[in-house]
C-alpha cells in the first residue's frame, strides 16, 4: 500500500481522497476525464491527444502488466496525471521492464489511487469533463478549489503545439520500435502528414500499407508541403479544441484546393470539417475508450472502434458537398464524413487502435486507393 496521502479536487467542489503513486514530489491539473479500457494505459498515457488531461481508468486494477519501451503512441507521457481504483504494485507480463509507478516517476507524472472511481464517473457523466488538481499538498480545501476553478478551460484551447514535431522528418518504423508485426512494406507513396498530436501507430500502419512518410510540425505552410509534391495528405489525431487550431484550418483549406488525396483521423476529421465551413461543439464528458460501436454507412457494417475525443462535429452543419459515412451508435454523433467529389475523407475514431481487432484497418487501404486513382486520372489527363 502506498502511504503518501493525496487529494483529488474537482472544480464543482467535490474532493476524493486517496494514496499517491508516480512522483509523489509533484502535482498535476487539467481536464478530468475517463476512459472505458480494460488494457491498454501505456498507449493512453503516451497519446498526445491526452496533452492536457487528467486520465480516469474505468478499469478497477491498473499496471498489473507493467510497462515496456515498445507500447507507446510517441516519446514521452502526455496525460497530466491518472486516477486510479487500484494501482498494482506486482507486475507481470513477458515483455514489460519496468513498473508503471517507476514510469510516472521517471516522467515527473503523479497518480493517486484508493478512489472509487465509479463515483468519479458517474459524477463525470452526469456534470461533464471538469478541471481538477492532483496533489499531495496539504492546504485547506477551499484554497485548492480556489486553484482548481482559476484554471484554463479546454474550450478554445490549441495545444497542438506542445506534442507536433519540432521539425519535418522522414518517419522510419524501425526506429526505436520494435517491429512485432514483420513490416517489410516497400514505400510506394509520399504521404505528407501534419502532426498535430500524431500517434506512434498511425504512421506505422500507413508504412505498412506502402507509405513513404513525412511529418510536418503542425504550423507548416501549405506552400511548403504542395512543393514537396506528395500523393497524399494526411492529418493527425491531436489535442484541445480544434476551432483554436486556426492556422491549421487556413492550411487544410488550401490543401484542400489542391485536389491531393487527403484522410483525417480525429482532430484531422474535425479540421477538415471546420475548413469544409462545418461547425465543432464541446461533447458533455467525450468518447474515450475501445469499444465504441459505429455503424458505417455506406456499407451498413458495425465497427467496434476505439475513441479519444472532447469534442465533435455538428452533422447538421455539414455542407451538401459533404456525406456522413459513420455514426456513433452510442449517442449518433458524426464519426465520419467523405467529399461527394474530391478524394477527400475522414473519421471521428482510432481505425489504427484496432480493437475490433480490424474493423476499421481498411480505411488505410481506402486511402491509398484514393491515392492510385488520382495518379491514374492525372495521368490520363497528360496523355
Amino acid at each position: 500500500m502506498n502511504t503518501t496521502k493525496a487529494v483529488l479536487a474537482l472544480e464543482n467542489g467535490l474532493i476524493f481522497t486517496g494514496y499517491a503513486f508516480g512522483d509523489t514530489s509533484v502535482e498535476c491539473s487539467g481536464e478530468l476525464v475517463f476512459n472505458t479500457a480494460m488494457s491498454g494505459y501505456q498507449e493512453v498515457l503516451t497519446d498526445p491527444s491526452y496533452k492536457g488531461q487528467v486520465v480516469t481508468f474505468t478499469y478497477p486494477h491498473i499496471g498489473n502488466y507493467g510497462v515496456n519501451p515498445h507500447d507507446v503512441e510517441s516519446a514521452a507521457i502526455q496525460a497530466e496525471g491518472i486516477v486510479v481504483h487500484e494501482y498494482s504494485k506486482t507486475y507481470s507480463n513477458w515483455r514489460a521492464t519496468g513498473s508503471l509507478s517507476d514510469y510516472l516517476k521517471d516522467a515527473g507524472k503523479i497518480g493517486i489511487e484508493g478512489i472509487d472511481t465509479r463515483q468519479l464517473v458517474r459524477v463525470l457523466r452526469s456534470e461533464g469533463a471538469m478541471r481538477c488538481i492532483i496533489t499531495t499538498s496539504t492546504e485547506s480545501h477551499d484554497e485548492l478549489l480556489n486553484r482548481v476553478r482559476t484554471l484554463p478551460s479546454m474550450n478554445g484551447l490549441d495545444l497542438c503545439p506542445l506534442v507536433t514535431t519540432k521539425e519535418k522528418h522522414t518517419y522510419h518504423y524501425n526506429e526505436g520500435h520494435e517491429n512485432l508485426l514483420g513490416i517489410t512494406a516497400n514505400p510506394t507513396f509520399k504521404i505528407a502528414a501534419l502532426d498535430f498530436g500524431i500517434k506512434n501507430n498511425i504512421l506505422r500502419r500507413l508504412v505498412n500499407v506502402g507509405c513513404d512518410v513525412t511529418v510536418y510540425p503542425a504550423t507548416t505552410s501549405y506552400t511548403e508541403i504542395l512543393e514537396s509534391e506528395p500523393d497524399g495528405i494526411f492529418l493527425s489525431n491531436g489535442p484541445g479544441d480544434p476551432a483554436a487550431v486556426t492556422y491549421a484550418i487556413e492550411t487544410t483549406k488550401h490543401l484542400i484546393d489542391s485536389s491531393i488525396p487527403m484522410f483525417g483521423i480525429c482532430l484531422g476529421h474535425q479540421i477538415l470539417a471546420l475548413a469544409f465551413g462545418a461547425n465543432t461543439y464541446k461533447l458533455k464528458f467525450g468518447h474515450r475508450g475501445a469499444n465504441h460501436p459505429v455503424k458505417n454507412l455506406l456499407t451498413e457494417k458495425i465497427e467496434i472502434t476505439s475513441q479519444n475525443h472532447g469534442f465533435a462535429v455538428d452533422i447538421d452543419s455539414l455542407p451538401e458537398f459533404l456525406e456522413p459515412t459513420h455514426i456513433n451508435l452510442n449517442d449518433n454523433t458524426l464519426s465520419g464524413f467523405r467529399h461527394k467529389e474530391k478524394p477527400v475523407f475522414c473519421v471521428q475514431y482510432h481505425p489504427e487502435a484496432a480493437p475490433g481487432p480490424h474493423d476499421s484497418d481498411y480505411l488505410f487501404n481506402d486511402f491509398v486507393k484514393n491515392i492510385i486513382a488520382a495518379k491514374a486520372l492525372q495521368k490520363e489527363q497528360l496523355a
